[in-house]
């Protein structure tokens, strides 16, 4: 429910003597389109969410959507977290300092955070505030503390974009939390697990609901895509509202509502929008590297080859070479982004495990906490498994840098690969968007007279960023890039980085880009 979709849509009139503009233009549009339409109901919602047979098991992961009363608290939390120096106090190198006197300073700031909440309620709700002031010991609020850290955990999981550097700060508090020292002192404990979609309905005897044949269609998300009538999406939605009657009345018991059945459904769906949102754009990506490229043959101006030297290049691949490698890296990403809220669950159990502490080393980037991630270690693997199974020949390192100094711990891990709509999503867009730059006659000449052709320009941008994102660039040495799993990602931000250098630079702007990475602010 909390994913906004932006549509820009400009349309420009013409002129005189515009007949050879408008048959150019509709030629050249009408040709790019060709395979856009295509994609997009090869490539819509409905191919990536969830089956009836696989929504059993994913529920396990699935985070349950924040009701109005959590929404509150979640405010609360954040602005704590917002105000608090935790990190900038803790995490620094004092000299001669014993683990004792690191334990009573963490202690200290986790008292201050607590107090800043239970602040926070009393001015919110002054009702509230009193019954939790009742209560002289941090040690007898621990109920209120779990829930307020629990749901903060669960929003930032539904919405990797929010809470950017607050999360941080909440996840390493949590982690000394954990640790023996610091639990003693406190004499409760902070974590609980979060409340998933199976846990929720398991608890209340309800969660047959996900084994029912309705499931499906009471938690797909439909897409108007244009390529459907109207009276199809319409049919559509009322079959989708009908299954969700049905299931929220027929599952009802006193222990679940039939609100309660549908925040269920509706969490599940929420899945969806987060698969269309950050692997829709993955699988394009992978459509525009079919489409503009073949594998073997290349055209002269557009080969994918690189040399190892040259353009910062890393790596020394031919143009079938690199295309298999630009492809998997792409496979990789989408499986890793398809699977994130189970990967998400295993990094905060490899984070928050008390028997798993960290060491605080300067990586090169200043102080971070190294940590073992074996779980999300185990799963990574796994998934590269996968995919190099479905593929005839991997290309490059297999190595998975955890508890490094290139990925200190798990947090960074789950850092890195949110990034990856972030690169992907807005290239989709210009490319999407050069079609619709092009009705403006001035904006066409630019671009024929610069680029020779919108279709020549999408295979220009393209070219580069599959030869570019993928050169094993960005780090000092061939171990911290190159091509193991981790570096294609930082070959990845590394061209991002010199995006305004690009003589399509201007293209991007008249698109509407305008960054990468995001506002932290929101």
């Amino acid at each position: 429910d909390e994913d906004d979709d932006n549509d820009n849509d400009n349309d420009d009139d013409d002129d005189d003597n515009d007949d050879d503009y408008n048959d150019n233009n509709n030629n050249n549009v009408n040709m790019l389109n060709n395979s856009n339409k295509r994609s997009n109901s090869e490539y819509s919602i409905h191919t990536n969410s969830l089956k009836a047979n696989e929504i059993f098991e994913a529920a396990k992961y699935i985070p349950l959507r924040l009701n109005k009363f959590e929404r509150r608290l979640l405010k609360l939390l954040e602005a704590a977290l917002n105000v608090s120096e935790y990190t900038d106090k803790i995490d620094v190198r004092r000299f001669r300092e014993t683990r004792e006197t690191v334990a009573k300073r963490m202690h200290k700031q986790l008292r201050d955070i607590c107090s800043i909440l239970v602040g926070l309620l009393v001015a919110n709700n002054l009702k509230a505030g009193k019954v939790l002031l009742a209560s002289s010991e941090f040690s007898e609020q621990a109920e209120f503390f779990q829930t307020v850290f629990e749901i903060g955990r669960r929003h930032k999981v539904m919405n990797p974009e929010k809470m950017r550097t607050e999360y941080g700060k909440l996840v390493y508090l949590l982690q000394d939390a954990v640790s023996y020292d610091v639990a003693q002192m406190l004499e409760f404990n902070c974590i609980t697990s979060i409340s998933s979609v199976y846990n929720f309905l398991e608890q209340r005897g309800a969660v047959d609901v996900l084994r029912d044949e309705l499931i499906f269609p009471a938690t797909q998300e439909i897409i108007d895509d244009k390529t459907k009538p109207r009276y199809v999406i319409d049919r559509a939605i009322k079959e989708k509202t009908r299954s969700i009657e049905i299931l929220s009345r027929k599952y009802t018991n006193d222990k679940v509502t039939s609100e309660e059945i549908i925040l269920c459904l509706r969490s599940i769906g929420d899945n969806n929008s987060f698969v269309r949102g950050n692997v829709d754009c993955v699988d394009k990506m992978i459509h525009y590297l079919q489409t503009f490229f073949d594998p073997i043959r290349h055209e002269e101006r557009y080969s994918l080859a690189i040399y190892s030297g040259f353009n910062g290049a890393r790596l020394t691949h031919d143009h079938n070479r690199q295309y298999n490698y630009v492809y998997q890296s792409l496979l990789l990403w989408r499986e890793v982004l398809r699977n994130m809220f189970q990967l998400w669950h295993l990094a905060e159990a490899d984070l928050l495990d008390a028997n798993n502490q960290y060491r605080l080393v300067n990586t090169g980037q200043g102080l971070n906490r190294v940590q073992h991630a074996s779980r999300i270690g185990r799963a990574m693997n796994k998934i590269l498994t996968k995919i190099q199974n479905s593929v005839e020949s991997w290309v490059g390192s297999s190595v998975v840098h955890l508890g490094d100094h290139n990925v200190p711990n798990a947090l960074m891990f789950i850092d890195k690969y949110t990034q990856i709509p972030r690169i992907i999503a807005p290239i989709v867009l210009v490319i999407d968007s050069i079609d619709r730059i092009c009705r403006d006659r001035s904006l066409y000449d630019y671009i024929v007279n610069t680029f020779n052709s919108p279709l020549k320009l999408k295979k220009i941008i393209l070219s580069d960023f599959f030869r570019s994102a993928f050169d094993g660039s960005g780090a000092d040495n061939f171990f911290d890039a190159g091509s193991c799993i981790d570096g294609r990602l930082t070959s990845a931000w590394n061209w991002c980085s010199k995006i305004n250098e690009k003589p399509y630079y201007p293209i991007f702007k008249l698109a509407g880009f305008g960054g990468f990475d995001g506002d932290w602010q929101k």
